[in-house]
């Protein structure tokens, strides 16, 4: 191991310490103190992201936080390695698997508003084709796709396996069941794919229109989308340099399987910056919170129940598409509370949403550039996390990483 990589582990591994050697008490309702200005509250969130970033966790960050609609973005680091631009709330970033509960779940939501969409009956009403494979796939339901309990494999090479988007798509619904229904939470690309091929056929529509006419238009999201023009590539945050493209990755998908789907699917595939994804994330709490918003598109009626964990099968996090925090180890950190929700992207993007506190927390990095093996990159999240919410509750310093009553930020209130 190089002495820099070295370096950045150790680092990395100082600040997820000082983030969780701390003991763990039930924290204090988090009042955010409106007489102080949100960023200065940030203040410690901005210097744990800096030191993750000057570590090596990604090239560069943006960290946007919405508190009971008073918002804060701020970004560090370069947009990509080797690069000197430096990354604003306007950079564009793959969104990775944040598009399967963006674009997909959302969609999903409005079909059975719609009544178009039972989550359940069996995948097989939908896509007779699903039958085809082992295990009893007859039984699968559209929830089960939605919960990642379908007995569906985590993922299989569709991009080494097939040659084009409708013979991905195939492939995926003739993949043999691994084990039963409903009886394990295993996260499954496949489950997104299948559920893709369940909405388009609904709509008659691909998936990048359908969320473009039905969620980006209607809600003003002008730099969220698929397939963005090669004129914002200078804005665009690059990813891998991928030994299957034999590239550097920026403006297309990052993700293998999304690419041989042309670049557009449930599962990945979306591009967003930190100013649309905020905006949606203020959408989706006030959807969680039965709250009517300014504008033409109002969040699904059911939208809460969705965001809710369901505990099926027995001990998993997962809600109905949306994710809840899991325990220590969650990118949620530990103090968001049990009402929240939220879901990361693997190429170094996630949202999370406090309904009880009104709070909306987006991270986005591009830490797959230029590879994808970034050290303890998963802990970033939760000590940001954690650091957000501390700040808004006491604005003083992050517990561990500074003495609590010693001196405050400028501009903060001592306890």
């Amino acid at each position: 191991m190089r002495a820099s990589s070295r370096h950045s582990v150790a680092v990395l591994a100082l600040i997820a310490v000082a983030a969780c050697s701390h003991p763990r008490v039930a924290p204090a309702p988090l009042l955010p103190n409106n007489s102080i200005p949100l960023n200065t509250r940030l203040t410690d969130a901005r210097r744990v992201l800096d030191s993750a970033i000057d570590a090596g966790a990604a090239p560069g960050a943006v960290l946007a936080v919405s508190v009971h609609g008073e918002r804060d973005i701020y970004a560090t680091g370069v947009i990509g390695v080797g690069e000197t631009a430096k990354p604003t709330g306007q950079t564009l970033y793959d969104m990775a698997s944040l598009t399967k509960v963006i674009a997909l779940t959302t969609l999903s939501m409005m079909a059975v508003n719609d009544h178009r969409l039972d989550l359940d009956l069996p995948v097989v009403h939908y896509l007779p084709e699903f039958a085809n494979g082992k295990g009893a796939k007859d039984k699968v339901t559209v929830r089960d796709l939605l919960l990642h309990d379908s007995g569906l494999p985590a993922d299989r090479p569709l991009y080494l396996q097939t040659s084009d988007r409708e013979s991905a798509i195939a492939l995926t619904l003739r993949t043999d069941l691994d084990t039963l229904p409903g009886t394990r939470m295993l996260y499954s690309d496949l489950g997104a794919i299948t559920l893709t091929a369940i909405i388009e056929k609904l709509y008659h529509t691909r998936i990048d229109k359908l969320f473009a006419d039905r969620v980006a238009g209607p809600l003003g999201l002008k730099r969220m989308m698929y397939l963005p023009p090669k004129a914002l590539l200078p804005e665009i945050a690059p990813t891998e340099d991928d030994p299957w493209r034999k590239r550097l990755i920026r403006g297309e998908v990052h993700d293998e399987n999304a690419s041989r789907m042309d670049g557009v699917s449930g599962h990945a595939g979306l591009f967003s910056d930190a100013e649309d994804l905020l905006r949606f994330g203020e959408w989706a709490l006030a959807g969680a919170r039965g709250e009517k918003v300014k504008g033409k598109l109002q969040p699904p009626e059911e939208f809460a129940t969705w965001t809710i964990r369901q505990n099926h099968p027995v001990g998993s996090s997962r809600g109905i598409g949306w994710d809840t925090p899991s325990g220590p180890l969650s990118s949620a950190g530990t103090i968001m509370s049990a009402h929240s929700f939220g879901h990361t992207g693997f190429t170094g993007t996630s949202i999370w949403v406090d309904v009880d506190r009104d709070i909306v927390v987006v991270l986005l990095t591009n830490r797959v550039n230029p590879v994808r093996t970034t050290p303890a990159f998963g802990m970033i999240r939760s000590v940001v996390a954690d650091a957000v919410l501390r700040g808004i509750a006491r604005c003083n310093a992050i517990v561990g990483l500074a003495p609590v009553l010693g001196d405050a930020p400028g501009g903060c209130v001592r306890r």
